[in-house]
């Protein structure tokens, strides 16, 4: 992807952001913030927050909701591995193309393996304007762990 980055990371995370940036297709990062996030926020910056739930919570959420929509960020074959049950695969190097398929007056749940893709993509999401959705700590990796329905290349869980 060629959209230009410029990174505000903790101090010491910044070589490790550049490279799981990359992973995903986003390897145009032009810098980053000296001093990291406590920099910008100690220059009183603005600064957002983003609406994030442990896997544990997102379970419960779940069963008390009729339907919602389930967005996972993983690629192919991760999802190929393991989903959940009518979730839909957007993966984070194609943002672009399916985030106006998005209705951002209804709330959807965002998730990947471990959440970094995720928070990425969340980070994209609110720079756009998307406000209602919740990303889920943990990813993948945590849901495994609930009771909540998943489907595997060869069984339903």
């Amino acid at each position: 992807m060629n959209q230009k980055l410029l990174l505000i990371t903790d101090v010491g995370a910044e070589e490790e952001t550049v490279i799981r940036l990359s992973r995903v297709g986003f390897d145009n990062v032009i810098g980053f913030l000296d001093g990291g996030f406590e920099a910008w926020k100690n220059e009183g910056r603005e600064i957002d927050t983003i609406d994030r739930i442990s896997a544990a919570e997102f379970s419960q959420q779940l069963k008390e909701k009729e339907s919602t929509l389930l967005i996972d960020v993983r690629q192919q074959g991760e999802y190929d591995t393991m989903h959940l049950d009518d979730s839909e695969l957007c993966t984070l190097q194609n943002i672009n193309d399916w985030i106006g398929n998005i209705n951002p007056k209804n709330h959807f749940y965002l998730y990947c393996q471990g959440g970094y893709r995720s928070m990425t993509a969340a980070s994209i999401l609110q720079a756009r304007g998307y406000r209602n959705f919740t990303e889920v700590e943990g990813g993948m990796n945590a849901i495994v762990y609930t009771d909540l329905p998943k489907r595997t290349a060869h069984t339903t869980q």
